[in-house]
C-alpha cells in the first residue's frame, strides 16, 4: 500500500526518495493508530532544533484507526510552522524503509486481547494485568513472535535505525528485540519518570536537577536514592511521614512500608505486595482495566471519524479520562484517593524526545531507559535487559554504575527474569509445556494446575498463541 498523505499535513515529497536533508530525521511509529500518538507528535511539534524529527510514518494494520488518529494529528499542527510532514501505510516493509528511528507501539491482540487476559487470570484467582503476572505472560507470549520479526525487517531494511521500544511487556518485548538488534533497540518506560518527578516535587526539588538511583526490571524497580547537588535527599523524605504520605506511591504502600524497604517502589510493585487485595479489588470491579479501555477507546475512534467533529477535542476528552482513571483498583484498595493534577500528563513521549535529541544531535543526557545489562546487575547476565539509568549520547544508551539491589529486590528480579527467559524460550520452540513453566515459576501464580489451565485458556482465547503446541 503506498503512503497515504495526511491532508493538511504533507508539503512536498521528503525522505531520501527526494534529496532528503542532512538534518531530516524520519520516525517510523509503529501501532501509529494507536491512542497514545498524539502525546509522541505533540512532543515533536516542541521540538525546533537542528536534527528534530522532519517525517513521520504511522504504520497501523488498521487504516480506519490510522485515519482517526491522522485527524487528530492534523489538529495539532494547526497553526504550527514547519510541523513533521506525516503519512500512513498499512504496510510494515514500506514503512521501515528509510527509517531513522523506529518507535514501536503495537498491541497484539488488541484491547479485545487485554481484557481476556484479564478475564481468563482473574477467573482463576490470579492477576491478568498486562505488564505483571499471568497477563503479562500472555501477552508476552504473543507479543514476541511479532516484536522478533519486526526486529529482523528492521536489521534488513533500516540498518542503522534505532528502535525505541513502548510495546508492553516492555523489557521483555527489548529483550527479544535486542537478540538482533543488540544495542540499536531501547526500550522506555513513563513509570520511574513520574515517580522521580514526584519525588522531585515533594521533596521541593527540580525534576531536571535531581538525579534518580533507579534500578530493576520494567514494572519492577525501586528508587534508592535522589540526589540534588551531590546530596542524596531520600533519607530526608524516608524520615518524615508527612512527606512520605504526601505523594502517590506514598498514599499506595503506606510510610511504614517504605521505611521498611528503605526504598521507593515503583507503583507496580503494588501488585506483588498487596497481591491479594488487588485480585478481590480486580475481581469485584464491575469492569476490568483492559475492557475499561476496550470499550471507551471504540467510542473515541467512532467519534474521531466523524467529519463533524473535532478529533482533537474528542481525544482530548478521552485522555483525561483514561489518565484519571489509571490504577484506580490499587488506589482504592490502597485508599490513596485520586491522582494529582501533575500526574495526568503522561511522561513517555518526553523520554522518546530526549532519547531521539541525545543520539541524533549527540546531546548528553541521562534517562532510565530498558537496556542490556552489561554487568550493571552483578546477579543477572550481560544479555538481560534491566530498567537503569544511563547516559545517552551518538552512540546509544550506556547503562550506570550502580550498588547491588538488596536480598529481597534481587530474588525477585531474579525470580520474574527467568519467567521472561522461559517466555522468550517458548515463543522460540513453540512449547507449550516451556509456557506452562513460565506461568507455574511466576511469583505470583501459586501453583502448576492453575499454570496449565492458563495456558489452555489463553491458548483457546488468542488465534495468536496457536503455535504453541
Amino acid at each position: 500500500m503506498r503512503r497515504a498523505a495526511v491532508p493538511g499535513m504533507m508539503g512536498a515529497t521528503a525522505g531520501r526518495d527526494s534529496g532528503k536533508g542532512a538534518w531530516d530525521v524520519r520516525l517510523t511509529i509503529l501501532g501509529g493508530g494507536g491512542f497514545r500518538v498524539p502525546l509522541v507528535y505533540g512532543a515533536l511539534l516542541t521540538d525546533r532544533g537542528e536534527g528534530r524529527v522532519t517525517e513521520v510514518v504511522l504504520h497501523d494494520l488498521d487504516a480506519d484507526r490510522l485515519h482517526a488518529v491522522s485527524r487528530v494529528l492534523a489538529e495539532q499542527a494547526a497553526g504550527t510552522p514547519d510541523a513533521p510532514r506525516v503519512s500512513t501505510t498499512t504496510d510494515l516493509d514500506e514503512a521501515l524503509g528509510g527509517a531513522d528511528f523506529v518507535f514501536s507501539a503495537i498491541r497484539v491482540g488488541g484491547l479485545s486481547g487485554r481484557a481476556d487476559d484479564e478475564r481468563i487470570a482473574l477467573a482463576e484467582g490470579v492477576l491478568g494485568q498486562e505488564t505483571v503476572g499471568a497477563g503479562g505472560i500472555a501477552y508476552g507470549l504473543r507479543t514476541v513472535p511479532v516484536a522478533t520479526d519486526i526486529a529482523r525487517r528492521v536489521a534488513r531494511l533500516a540498518p542503522d535505525a534505532w528502535v525505541i521500544n513502548f510495546t508492553n511487556p516492555a523489557g521483555l518485548v527489548t529483550e527479544a528485540m535486542s537478540r538482533h538488534l543488540g544495542d540499536r533497540v531501547i526500550g522506555i518506560c513513563d513509570s520511574p519518570v513520574g515517580l522521580g518527578r514526584r519525588l522531585a516535587r515533594v521533596l521541593g526539588a527540580d525534576p531536571r536537577e535531581a538525579f534518580v538511583d533507579y534500578v530493576g526490571l520494567n514494572h519492577l524497580g525501586w528508587v534508592r536514592g535522589l540526589r540534588v547537588a551531590g546530596r542524596d535527599e531520600l533519607p530526608r523524605l524516608l524520615a518524615d511521614p508527612a512527606l512520605l504520605g504526601s505523594f502517590e506511591e506514598g498514599r499506595l504502600f503506606g510510610p511504614d512500608w517504605l521505611r521498611s524497604l528503605g526504598a521507593i517502589p515503583n507503583e507496580y510493585l503494588h501488585y506483588y505486595y498487596f497481591n491479594r487485595e488487588t485480585v478481590r479489588a480486580y475481581q469485584e470491579a464491575e469492569r476490568t482495566r483492559g475492557a475499561f479501555l476496550r470499550d471507551q477507546q471504540a467510542r473515541f475512534y467512532e467519534e474521531a471519524l466523524r467529519p463533524d467533529v473535532s478529533a482533537l477535542d474528542a481525544w482530548d476528552r478521552t485522555r483525561a479520562e483514561r489518565e484519571a482513571t489509571y490504577m484506580s483498583e490499587n488506589r482504592e484498595t490502597a485508599g490513596a484517593g485520586e491522582r494529582e493534577a501533575e500526574d495526568l500528563s503522561g511522561g513517555y513521549e518526553k523520554v522518546a524526545l530526549a532519547l531521539m535529541r541525545a543520539i541524533a544531535r549527540d546531546e548528553r543526557t541521562t534517562l532510565i531507559l530498558n537496556v542490556r545489562n552489561s554487568g550493571t546487575l552483578p546477579t543477572l547476565d550481560a544479555d538481560a535487559v534491566v530498567e537503569v539509568p544511563c547516559m545517552v549520547d551518538a552512540n546509544g544508551a550506556h547503562p550506570l554504575a550502580t550498588d547491588p539491589l538488596p536480598a529481597h529486590a534481587a530474588g525477585l528480579v531474579g525470580a520474574v527474569k527467568a519467567v521472561e527467559r522461559e517466555v522468550l524460550s517458548a515463543a522460540e520452540s513453540a512449547s507449550r509445556a516451556t509456557a506452562v513453566k513460565a506461568f507455574a515459576l511466576h511469583p505470583l501464580v501459586d501453583s502448576v494446575n492453575v499454570a496449565g489451565r492458563l495456558t489452555d485458556g489463553y491458548i483457546a482465547a488468542h488465534p495468536g498463541l496457536a503455535y504453541l503446541k
